[in-house]
């Protein structure tokens, strides 16, 4: 989604820190995450409920000022465009902010930031990008691309297919 200033490679103090900041940053879970500033002082059980509420308001909230950057950063503004269905100057006008971009749009982004970030578990950013276009057994031999669709929505078969089929990845003992 964009929201970290430094890649977590090892869940330390830093890392809880650095979450809390850009989610605080982004606006989103203001009442749960003073305790991420100094996870020394939590339980185990306490980070592990506030990463599950992170976890849930991430999925619910977003972000497009970073969304569009980090995503046209690992995807590349033409297979951006053809996933989201909009036009390359749309995406120009969202992307720098000159147009607010519409709630279809963003929640379609946000869909994809959470595809994406479930993929680069398993992938680096050329393999995300070729994930889309491969045919897969599990989407009835068309490309998550295909099953998408057209002027699609997060919570139509299609893109709930394509995002349990990514989700695998992300929890598979094999990445």
């Amino acid at each position: 989604m964009g929201l970290l200033t430094q890649p977590v490679t090892c869940l330390d103090e830093a890392a809880m820190r650095n979450l809390g900041t850009g989610i605080a940053e982004a606006g989103i879970g203001q009442s749960f995450l003073s305790p991420l500033q100094e996870p020394s002082r939590c339980t185990t059980t306490l980070l592990a409920t506030l990463l599950e509420r992170v976890s849930e308001a991430l999925d619910e909230s977003p972000v497009p000022s970073t969304e569009w950057r980090a995503l046209q950063d690992v995807l590349g503004p033409d297979l951006l465009t053809r996933l989201l269905g909009i036009s390359s100057s749309s995406l120009q006008r969202y992307a720098s902010g000159e147009r607010g971009t519409p709630d279809n749009i963003a929640a379609r982004l946000h869909f994809l930031a959470l595809l994406v970030g479930d993929l680069a578990g398993a992938y680096n950013d050329i393999g995300v990008r070729r994930w889309f276009d491969r045919r897969r057994e599990l989407l009835n031999g068309a490309t998550p691309a295909e099953a998408l669709g057209e002027e699609w929505s997060p919570e139509d078969d299609g893109p709930r297919r394509v995002r349990e089929l990514s989700s695998a990845l992300a929890f598979s003992p094999a990445t």
